[in-house]
Formats: structure tokens, C-alpha cells, sequence
């Protein structure tokens, strides 16, 4: 399919160009502001599908309102009459269109714009009314405020929030991408469309979050960010990291025996570590009631050995970096882990709760 996208150098466009450009059975068109209309004009003649997702607000004059959203969507749909095109329109709307701002209204002039043009021609269009749209490369100071947010705290400037209660009706790039995408070969009589997840968060909230993103890298503890508007919100957040602050260093603990470094706390599914062991050195010779571990070496050899803190039963094990092999520690089992090997141990660890040196259900005990 051939598929003109308008405002090409766009945030949402250049999220919708990425995701296009996958599908090889798609050509697309891209037309920007610094283009002349005579190339639009070519295009117009080309394409099967537009994505008119251009547009102007924040001009220098109210003028250009009108000039770069009601007329130029007028001049798209009379170059398609003149060439007898019926073809879909996909148009980015706003819920500014409510309010009586010259903004909204030259929004809502280009949306009458198309449904005359629907009307005239039987061509299939679809509005969307677009709520704050956050995501990656979105212009900071200009996009939204998630993106002003992002960019100032991923660098360490200060943010402004005049009203922490204020609520925000916000939409995922990614979500608005796969909603656009799904119109190429879609027909209906219906025109206006939603996003069909919307996000409805306060000032306050998205303050909180953004600053547990940056001090996770302090303090280790990641919020849950597997899924929903933390999902969404955090690979924002890190969209915005400058590229020589991709990576930070982690506080570990030295003694003769090794190294010891937490990685990663979560806030209900426990901490990952790794520790490193010297040649012939045993760690552990302790017990827990209910906190469990996994252990996995990723580099030399070691015995696990266990025994029931009531029965006395011992159990051993013996691991490598030859076998990807996990070993659970089990509640009332003392245990330990002794390198073996002639050269440096390498354990991962994962517990089910994060390290509380106030409880840390771990009693010393010699296997």
C-alpha cells in the first residue's frame, strides 16, 4: 500500500514511520513543513491511504492557526476531488475542539473539511480527538508536559507543578501507533475514534513516578513497570536519558572473600544480586523461615550443601557454568555454597523479598 504521512518530522509520526516501515508491502510518502506543495500535489496522485497528521499549535501568529490546519487540510481534499480520489483520510484531531480557542477551532473547521469531503466522495475517514499523547521523541517544552518532565529530570533539572491534583487525560504513543495502523484496511460508516486506552493520572502522581525512575538507580527499588501506564511512562522516562548516562555504577561490598552487589529490588517480587567468591571460600552457614533464594553460578564451580534444621537430613549439590542449573534455597534448611573450582565464583541470586536489616529472617548455623 502507498501511504502519505503529513508532519513526517513529527513526535507521533515518527513513532507511526517506525512501525510502517516494517511491513515492506507498504511505500510511504513522507511530506514535512519544509516541503513545497508541489510534491504534496505528486504524492496526493500516488498514494492509497493518508495519515494527515500535520498541524500547528504553537504559531507566532493566530493566523497560521488556520493556514497549516483547516486550509491545508482543504487543499489535500480539493487535489484529491481534482484527481477523482476516493481515498482514506486519517486525520489527528484534538478535544480542544470544545473550546473556544483558535487552535480548537481551526481543528474543528479541518475535520468538516474532511467530512465534507467524505460526503462528497464516499471515501472512508477517520477523526481522532487526541487527549495528551506521551511517548519516545516527543518534544520536550512543546509536546506535553511528561515530555518537559522526562527531559528535565532524566537531566537533572528542576520541574515546575503548579496543581499536584490536577488530572491528565494522557494516551501511549504506542497505543495511538497500533490504533492508526489497524485503519489501513478498515471500512465504516463511523468517523470520529478513540484510543481505546486512556490513562487518567494527576500531576502528583506522574511527579512521584518519574522521580522513582531516577532514584531507582540509587536506591535500586524499580516501581512495577511490567505493564499498564508505568510500563508506558518508564520507557518514556528513559527516552530521554543522555546517551552518556545510559549506564550507572553499583555499591558493592569487598571483603577477603569476595563481592557482594544487589542489582535490582522490586516492590513485591524480591532482589536480584550477584556476589563473586574466592578459590576454597564458603559463604552462607545460615538458615531462613520463610525468605527464600535462587542460586545460579555463571562462572566457576561450587558445592551447595543443606541441612533440615530439625532432622539434621544433609543434602549436597554440585554446580558449574557447565550447566545453566538453579538451585532453590529451601526454608528450614541451613545452607552454604563453597567454591570449589581453582578460580573465581560467580553467583546470581534472587530473593523473594528485598534485604529488611530490621527482619531479615537470617540465623546463622553451620551446615
Amino acid at each position: 500500500m502507498k501511504i502519505l504521512i503529513t508532519g513526517s518530522n513529527g513526535f507521533i509520526a515518527k513513532n507511526l514511520i517506525t512501525h510502517l516501515e516494517r511491513d515492506e508491502s507498504h511505500k510511504l510518502y513522507l511530506f514535512s513543513k519544509e516541503d513545497s506543495e508541489t510534491i504534496l500535489d505528486a504524492y496526493l496522485r500516488e498514494v492509497d491511504f493518508v495519515f494527515h497528521l500535520a498541524g500547528v499549535n504553537r504559531p507566532k501568529d493566530i493566523e497560521e492557526f488556520y493556514t497549516g490546519n483547516s486550509n491545508f487540510t482543504k487543499k489535500i481534499t480539493e487535489v484529491l476531488r481534482e484527481e477523482k480520489k476516493n481515498i482514506p483520510i486519517l486525520i489527528t484531531s484534538s478535544t480542544q475542539t470544545s473550546l473556544e480557542n483558535d487552535y480548537g477551532k481551526s481543528k474543528l473547521e479541518a475535520e468538516k473539511v474532511l467530512q465534507q469531503y467524505a460526503q462528497d466522495t464516499g471515501a472512508n475517514i477517520f477523526i481522532y480527538r487526541l487527549p495528551n499523547v506521551f511517548g519516545k521523541w516527543s518534544k520536550p517544552n512543546y509536546n506535553s508536559v511528561i515530555s518537559t518532565w522526562c527531559y528535565n529530570i532524566a537531566n537533572n533539572l528542576d520541574i515546575q507543578v503548579n496543581n499536584s491534583i490536577t488530572e491528565l487525560n494522557l494516551v501511549y504513543v504506542d497505543d495511538v501507533v497500533k490504533s492508526f495502523i489497524e485503519k489501513l484496511n478498515f471500512k465504516s460508516e463511523q468517523v470520529y475514534f478513540d484510543i481505546d486506552t486512556v490513562y487518567i493520572k494527576t500531576l502528583g502522581q506522574i511527579q512521584e513516578l518519574l522521580y522513582s525512575f531516577k532514584d531507582n538507580r540509587t536506591n535500586l527499588v524499580i516501581p512495577n513497570v511490567a505493564s499498564g501506564f508505568e510500563r508506558a511512562l518508564y520507557a518514556t522516562y528513559l527516552s530521554y536519558l543522555s546517551t552518556d548516562n545510559f549506564s550507572y555504577t553499583l555499591q558493592g561490598h569487598e571483603d577477603e572473600r569476595g563481592t557482594f552487589y544487589e542489582i535490582l529490588k522490586t516492590l513485591d517480587s524480591g532482589q536480584f544480586s550477584l556476589s563473586t567468591t574466592a578459590p576454597g571460600i564458603t559463604r552462607g552457614n545460615h538458615y531462613h523461615h520463610t525468605k527464600n533464594e535462587k542460586f545460579l553460578v555463571v562462572k566457576g564451580e561450587a558445592l551447595l550443601e543443606y541441612r533440615h534444621i530439625v532432622t539434621g537430613e544433609k543434602i549436597s549439590y554440585n554446580v558449574s557454568d557447565k550447566k545453566m542449573e538453579v538451585i532453590e534455597m529451601i526454608p528450614g534448611y541451613t545452607h552454604n555454597i563453597k567454591n570449589t573450582g581453582t578460580e573465581e565464583m560467580i553467583l546470581l541470586l534472587w530473593a523473594n523479598e528485598a534485604f529488611d536489616r530490621d527482619n531479615p529472617d537470617t540465623y546463622f548455623l553451620e551446615v
